[in-house]
């Protein structure tokens, strides 16, 4: 007998040995048998507690105290459009009567040469309210000011206030008689302001720099500005396209070089999306600056690339200006881009030279339809009577730049001949033109703003002044959480989508966000984009993709388009519906039915009930945590759970397994055929809970591996989202990481499930977001006299005559209602830069299920060892259950994690975005010439400034 006993027992070695071999994986039959009970049991939990069912027939028992109503898109459409123009034209209307009082109010004005102590009284802006200023200054008032809960600021509706720019005296002839006449002004903003008392700040804007506005407000801002090149450019002027022509002979070098290398770059900021622009240099040959082989459009991106170019480029060789223009004649005469045929124009910077060109301008230019800017850059002996003549011959306009000084105003001066022929046309040019949006620091909204030019009726060559009104931009929460309204000007930009939700209100530039990139592109929404920049009506239905409100995930979704324009305007508007949007409930006795829960009470395993209807009402939320959106309504996952048909699990943010797992669903409805989701309802599952529920489905042993034991050293068992977040694990190290993306937590597994098709990945970009500012170096900066002060930008001599275009007010309006930018001329040494953030490009990638397979399995190999995995997805959830060989069995794989969140981006290619840019509209006016823009006119413009 006992010499079987060792056969005995190795048999039963044997066997238990089997059972926990950790080398004989379990089949996908087995895991699908796991899954299976794991999806029932979490089904079964979230039904009952929640109480969905309960909540349908809640629906269908009440139907006497709702009625089901029908969204008419296209009437939507057409009623918000009507509603849209009226209120456009009942601020353009407030426009034109200002425009036409100052016209006459300044025509009728006496020049006086002299004024006495106390002629002139008014409150200046930027007058300190913590000290009496005002004490011994017989030509000052102080308003009482009030907290203006419409603006959210002090304002005072008995006063206009006046800005003057620092480095214009106060106290100068000019400005004492713009001061006298314009006071007038007062009495016809208080008039609009009686008429329209939605108005908002209303603007004039004079030629020398002064500005008055209603209602007085202070000109308040503690920041101090930093020390170095302010990026930041007010002036604005459309449909511009010209060639920035640079001599890098040999004879540029040291100063002369980097003074070109300043001004080209000051002259860029002087461009905004609506104008074209290159940079080549020349010297016994021409080349392009940057990648861009023809005219780009002058947007942020494409302008910083030009601008990083100019710094590497080096002077040599000799001056051949012949090359150098008819290389830029052939590329404007080439170009045929929407919205760039308008003022054509050529900058040429250079050091001097004998050659005039004439030959070559005569061949290219003989009708005058290019006019040449030319730039004397740089102390030198070299004649400047070429190169001035070949702007006095061709409508352009000579300048010198000796200095690092002269910088600013030279290169902002050539916007005064462009502007002539505007003031010259009269009114033909004086129609209302709407900006781009501004995010207001105020917190004021997104606004955009009306300006409206003024010309001077005493002499038409003279600058022109200026006038501006406002408006702010909204949505409306009539139609659905997911349905909205968005409009498009005729670039593409949107000035309404729920999307456009700039990250820095200190921004100094409009928002400029194309509806491509507002929402995930495809084929047919660049058709729309299209069609709604051409004025047409029309409707379309797609299936797209969506990005969540929290942007980490990605759904699939049907979406109706209708859209149609906006009379009087170039702004087209849309309404965008999913399918269970088409139709709503509408309550008969307020939000009864959201009422009806109250007897539903947490029990084991979850920690929360919520429910939610599209009638506001988060009356169980108060008795426990709730690390949501308070108002369910406009919380992401709500949003996200109507457009699935499944239950959506959402992992907490901030690795805060604590507070739970929310589990949601969308209450399903048809009343007489009409599908409707009038509710979402939801748990939270206690994490502690669900992982003992979790462990105790798969510990089933048959001839396998034993389950997913609580820190089992052979295998990791994890549930991810679609999002590819982790939500469980058998693992207490990955419990603490729950609501992180697995590519952080075991990268080379999730890099492999995106390789099998488990996981499909896009990446988006976010134009709007900031970013912490590079801090340069003292030793790298220039010197402190490069600095173009923000408030001397806005209302300068030279920033005021150079703004005769349509947007001539658009930054002075932008100044006002965005005070936090009205900084002293004087910049500060040691302010930090670190205390702004920076507009900057960001990427981030959404993963989702590429398919609606099932299972998965496959073999990480990591070289020297391998690792072992398969994968099964729970039914009717967003959940993917996943079994592998423990990480800490191979770690010779490539440890680098996987990105899913927000980081710094350089974002597309603008070289290649280039070659093939988006369309837009041209404009329907374009002030390029007029006949009583002479050429002896011209000639007498073109004097020496010297500066």
């Amino acid at each position: 007998m006992d010499t079987y006993r060792p056969h005995v027992v190795l048999i039963i070695l044997i066997l238990c040995s089997d059972c926990c071999l950790p080398s004989q994986f379990p089949t996908q039959l087995m895991i699908k048998e796991w899954v299976d009970q794991m999806q029932l049991e979490l089904v079964t939990l979230a039904d009952t507690a929640s109480a969905g069912k309960s909540l349908s027939q809640i629906f269908l028992a009440n139907q006497n105290l709702y009625t089901v109503q029908s969204n008419d898109a296209e009437e939507l459409v057409d009623r918000a459009a009507r509603n849209i123009e009226q209120l456009l034209l009942k601020r353009a209307a407030a426009l034109k009567t200002l425009a036409t009082a100052a016209e006459n109010f300044q025509m009728e004005h006496q020049w006086k040469d002299e004024y006495a102590d106390g002629d002139i009284v008014y409150y200046n802006a930027k007058d300190n309210l913590e000290v009496n200023e005002t004490e011994g200054r017989k030509n000052r008032i102080r308003p009482a000011f009030k907290e203006d809960p419409l603006f959210k600021r002090l304002t005072s509706h008995n006063h206009t206030a006046v800005h003057i720019p620092t480095d214009i005296y106060d106290g100068s002839t000019i400005v004492l008689n713009e001061l006298n006449w314009t006071e007038a002004l007062e009495d016809v903003f208080k008039k609009n302001r009686e008429d329209d008392p939605t108005l908002l700040w209303q603007v004039f804007g004079s030629a020398t720099g002064l500005a008055r506005y209603y209602p007085a407000s202070p000109w308040m801002d503690a920041r101090k500005t930093p020390t170095k090149i302010d990026l930041y450019d007010v002036r604005r002027r459309p449909c511009v396209s010209f060639y920035l022509y640079e001599d890098l002979s040999g004879s540029v070098s040291g100063l002369t070089l980097k003074l070109i290398r300043t001004s080209v770059s000051e002259m860029l900021e002087t461009l905004s999306d609506d104008d074209y622009v290159n940079v080549v240099y020349f010297n016994t040959r021409v080349n392009n600056t940057a990648c861009f082989d023809h005219l780009v459009q002058a947007n942020v991106r494409n302008k910083k690339i030009l601008k990083d170019a100019i710094q590497n480029i080096l002077a040599k060789g000799i001056t051949n200006y012949t090359k150098g223009f008819e290389f830029a004649f052939e590329q404007l005469y080439a170009t045929n881009i929407t919205r760039a045929n308008c003022n054509k124009i050529i900058m040429l910077f250079t050091d001097g030279g004998e050659e005039r060109a004439s030959a070559i301008l005569q061949r290219y230019n003989a009708d005058k339809k290019v006019r040449i800017f030319t730039f004397s850059v740089g102390q030198h002996n070299y004649d400047k009577g070429p190169v001035q003549w070949m702007a006095c011959a061709n409508k352009g306009y000579f300048y010198e730049i000796p200095s690092i000084g002269a910088i600013r105003i030279n290169t902002q001066e050539y916007l005064d001949v462009l502007g002539r022929p505007m003031v010259l046309a009269d009114q033909q040019a004086k129609q209302v033109q709407w900006t781009n949006v501004y995010l207001d620091a105020l917190e004021l909204g997104l606004v955009i703003t009306g300006t409206l030019p003024v010309f001077n009726k005493t002499n038409l060559t003279l600058p022109l002044n200026t006038l501006s009104s406002n408006l702010l931009c909204s949505s409306t929460p009539q139609i659905g959480p997911n349905g909205y309204y968005f409009a498009i000007d005729p670039n593409g930009y949107v000035l309404l989508h729920p999307n456009l939700q700039p990250k820095n209100p200190k921004f100094q530039e409009p928002v400029t966000l194309d509806f491509l990139d507002a929402e995930l592109e495809n084929d047919i929404k660049v058709q729309i984009r299209t069609m709604m920049i051409d004025g047409t009506q029309g409707e379309e239905t797609i299936h797209t993709l969506v990005k969540t409100q929290d942007e980490r995930y990605i759904d699939r979704g049907v979406r109706t388009y209708t859209w149609a324009q906006v009379n009087g305007t170039d702004y087209s508007l849309a309404l965008v519906l999913p399918t269970y949007s088409e139709h709503y409930i509408e309550a008969s006795l307020g939000d009864t039915i959201s009422e009806a829960m109250g007897e539903n009470l947490p029990g084991p395993g979850h920690s929360l009930i919520f429910k939610h209807t599209q009638s506001p009402s988060p009356n169980l939320l108060s008795f426990i945590e709730w690390t949501e959106n308070a108002e369910t309504y406009d919380s992401s996952f709500y949003k996200r759970t109507l457009d699935n048909e499944i239950y959506i699990f959402t992992a907490p943010y901030f690795n805060s397994y604590e507070s739970g797992i929310l589990v949601s669903k969308a209450v399903d409805l048809n009343i007489n055929g009409v599908n409707l989701k009038p509710a979402v309802v939801g748990v939270k599952l206690n994490v502690s809970a669900w992982m003992n529920s979790f462990m105790n489905a798969t510990i089933k042993c048959k001839d396998e591996i034993c389950g997913c034991l609580k820190n089992d050293k052979h295998v990791d068992c994890v549930i991810l989202d679609d999002g590819g977040f982790l939500l469980m694990s058998n693992q207490d190290e990955y419990i603490t990481q729950i609501g992180q993306f697995f590519g952080e937590v075991d990268p080379p597994l999730m890099t492999s499930l995106v390789n099998t098709s488990l996981y499909s990945f896009n990446k988006t970009y976010d134009y709007q977001s900031v970013c912490d500012p590079e801090r340069d170096s003292k030793a790298a900066a220039g010197p402190p006299s490069v600095y173009v002060p923000t408030i001397a930008d806005m209302l300068s001599i030279g920033w005021w005559a150079s703004t005769a275009a349509w947007s001539i007010i658009h930054q002075l309006f932008y100044s006002l209602i965005f005070p936090s930018f009205l900084e002293a001329a004087d910049s500060d040494d040691d302010m930090s830069a670190n205390m702004f953030k920076e507009s900057c490009i960001t990427e981030q990638t959404q993963y989702f299920f590429e398919n609606e397979e099932r299972s998965y399995s496959g073999v990480l190999d990591c070289g020297n060892c391998s690792r072992m995995y398969r994968a099964e997805k729970l039914a009717n959830t967003n959940l993917v259950f996943l079994i592998t060989d423990a990480k800490s069995t191979c770690l010779s794989c490539d440890p680098r994690p996987l990105r899913q969140a927000e980081q710094p981006s350089h974002g597309p290619d603008p070289c290649e975005l280039a070659q093939n840019p988006r369309y837009r509209k041209g404009p329907d006016l374009c002030f390029d010439n007029n006949v009583d823009v002479s050429f002896t006119d011209t000639v007498f413009l073109c004097i020496c400034v010297l500066f």
